[in-house]
């Protein structure tokens, strides 16, 4: 009787032992998926009101809400700067891994990381992707150029012509690589505060190239391509899910910009300057905007927020109106999402330098890096 009793006592003393461990863990060992969702999301968007990003967000933000439990409410913070490095600075500095904190980005907040930009204090290591929305965009070219491809690009190689820019490192600049690895005698016009002041220059006739995003261009530039006013010339393509650049979907008939490179003598995806154009394509164009958390958030939260991404995917009133709002591309989510984030973003200090050299012997352009 005593030794059951001695054996009794020890079961409970382990079980007791165990009790107290499980106490003294950190709440995020504990979460599970039936964690409760905070009833307040604040979204941080490092962009002014009204721009692409904050478009998107707002977009994003409705629906989203709606697919997850409780339906939370989402608060849109626009924070704007610095070509959105500052709001991404302060997210880093103060956003909580509670749950409650998320941020949007977009390919102008991508590249200043990949270049090391000073000013840059953020790191995408620390932070996991929700989901991502892929987006296209096509070159096009004034009508004097002609109409077929390679007397487009004949014409553009023989007679020098402009490019109305924003910067020499912000979303444009694959556009600019894609032209100088085409031979193409463009040369950048810097300080446009948007895309569409680059298409004003271009109706204008103080561009004879210019590029838009599919929304943009289905919204502006369509009118023109009917009117005879403009001619497209290619498309950059999307990523298809072995990192292959393929057509656009959206633009199926319009060849892309890295056929039209590799059909050209002693070329290959190999090439230095295409390496650095696909790792530039991946992180702005394949990843174009972001959402993502603190990479510390609790598991069960992260699973819910990742299910609720999933299910738009899925939701095809959703899919209805993201193909209005950014074109027929599908949503990355969960793990695929981080997997090419990770993957986009690796830049080795070998091709970050041929970058910098490219701008400066190039365009003179000299880009300061950490």
């Amino acid at each position: 009787m005593h030794a059951k009793l001695t054996l009794n006592n020890r079961r409970l003393r382990r079980l007791g032992a165990i009790g107290i461990l499980v106490a003294l863990l950190p709440t995020w060992a504990q979460a599970d998926e039936s964690q409760p969702l905070p009833g307040r999301l604040n979204w941080t968007v490092p962009f002014g009101v009204g721009g692409g990003t904050d478009v998107w967000a707002r977009f994003m933000s409705h629906w989203f809400a709606r697919s997850l439990p409780g339906q939370p409410a989402i608060v849109i913070n626009n924070v704007p700067g610095g070509g959105s490095i500052t709001g991404t600075n302060q997210f880093y500095s103060r956003a909580e891994p509670n749950g409650e904190e998320m941020l949007v980005t977009s390919a102008s907040t991508q590249y200043p990381a990949m270049l090391r930009d000073p000013r840059v204090r953020y790191d995408y290591d620390k932070w996991t992707p929700i989901a991502a929305a892929p987006t296209g965009g096509v070159v096009y070219v004034q009508p004097r150029f002609g109409k077929q491809t390679q007397n487009i690009l004949a014409a553009l190689r023989d007679e020098p012509t402009k490019f109305a820019m924003q910067t020499p490192t912000g979303l444009e600049m694959p556009v600019m690589l894609a032209f100088d690895m085409l031979g193409l005698a463009v040369e950048p016009v810097y300080g446009m505060r948007s895309r569409g002041e680059g298409r004003l220059a271009f109706e204008r006739g103080e561009a004879g190239v210019d590029f838009q995003t599919t929304s943009a261009y289905f919204s502006n530039v369509t009118p023109l391509i009917e009117s005879g006013r403009a001619i497209p010339l290619f498309s950059l393509g999307v990523m298809n899910d072995d990192n292959i650049i393929e057509r656009d979907p959206a633009f199926p008939d319009l060849p892309t910009f890295s056929e039209l490179y590799l059909a050209q003598p002693d070329t290959s995806r190999d090439d230095t300057e295409y390496q650095v154009f696909h790792k530039f394509f991946a992180s702005g164009y394949a990843l174009q905007k972001l959402l993502l958390v603190p990479k510390d958030i609790a598991p069960g939260l992260l699973e819910q927020y990742r299910d609720a991404a999933k299910k738009l995917v899925k939701d095809e009133d959703f899919l209805s109106a993201a193909r209005k709002q950014v074109g027929p591309y599908e949503p990355v989510v969960g793990e695929v999402a981080a997997k090419q984030l990770e993957s986009a973003m690796e830049l080795s200090d070998d091709r970050r330098q041929w970058v910098v050299d490219w701008l400066r012997d190039r365009y003179g352009v000299r880009v300061v890096t950490r």
